[in-house]
């Protein structure tokens, strides 16, 4: 059995407290909302753990990451072990970790992939950091990951940052999946052909080159609401896709469908597109085409 401090118990880290307890591990949480919490501050639940210390963050990327990185320097002790399991820009994390090396604490960055279904279903993990410190908290991550052979659900992928930097690509590339089952459906219903558009899509999830988790999601969103009516098409971004585009555009590597899934994402937020009034305005002069006047 291993001991595990967690901090931020949000939906992503109430369900993995509840998996790990589940497989025999002692879970110490701590959070703001003292209806989940274990701990009443972050001293409390360092003072709660055994020697040496192994410490999971998730909580928010960015400040609030770097903030409690900062806090538990001062609390924990040589021979410790920080992991970040949210969703930092691996960028943060040499900075994370070189502070924490001042004290003899060690650090480790974690892509963790599974969103809410991870309880049930284990989470995919990209770790970075030293392979000693990996070894060390490895039955953690052996409780977390999916059943069945540890490299199909685990990745040591390098050095401090690499961890983040494959969660941040995984992303991109989950961007336009996403975007790629989305025009399909806003074709098939757009063109009147297909006569029951939530049966074909439910008919590729076995057999089909397309067949993937995502679209056993999509299937489940069109069960509940076949024609997502119910729904606004309004999309954020968690700043990974844009990251992924900084990445690209750095190496010079050309990633298309993943701009464009993100460009999308920012189209869907514009009540009344400016460009889009530009483009019909041009069409009107070059062409005399019709345009839409504002009621």
């Amino acid at each position: 059995m291993a001991q595990l401090g967690l901090i931020g118990l949000g939906k992503m880290g109430f369900n993995m407290r509840e998996r790990l307890r589940g497989a025999g591990h002692e879970v110490v949480g701590y959070d703001r909302n003292p209806d989940v919490t274990d701990s009443s501050s972050l001293e409390d639940m360092v003072s709660k753990l055994d020697g040496p210390r192994i410490v999971w963050i998730m909580v928010p990327a960015g400040e609030p990451t770097r903030q409690t990185v900062a806090e538990l320097s001062n609390l924990l002790s040589e021979g410790d072990l920080v992991i970040d399991g949210g969703n930092s820009k691996y960028t943060d994390d040499r900075i994370n970790a070189d502070l924490l090396a001042t004290k003899n604490i060690g650090y480790l960055d974690c892509g963790v992939s599974g969103g809410v279904w991870g309880k049930d279903n284990g989470y995919g993990l990209m770790v970075g950091g030293a392979a000693s410190d990996v070894e060390k908290a490895m039955p953690i991550f052996d409780a977390l990951r999916p059943e069945g052979p540890r490299e199909e659900g685990f990745s040591h992928a390098g050095a401090v940052g690499s961890g983040h930097y494959a969660k941040m690509i995984h992303n991109g590339i989950e961007y336009g999946m996403m975007q790629a089952f989305a025009e399909g459906f806003e074709l098939l219903e757009a063109a009147k052909v297909v006569e029951n558009v939530p049966a074909v899509i439910k008919g590729w999830q076995r057999g089909t080159v397309v067949r993937s988790w995502l679209l056993d999601l999509l299937v489940r969103a069109l069960d509940e609401d076949p024609e997502l009516d119910d729904l606004e098409g309004y999309v954020e971004d968690s700043g990974e896709g844009r990251w992924t585009l900084e990445e690209a555009i750095n190496n010079a590597v050309p990633a298309p469908v993943i701009s464009a899934a993100l460009f999308a994402r920012f189209a869907s937020r514009q009540e009344d597109s400016a460009a889009m009034r530009a483009v019909a305005a041009l069409r009107n002069q070059f062409g005399g085409h019709a345009v839409k006047k504002v009621q």
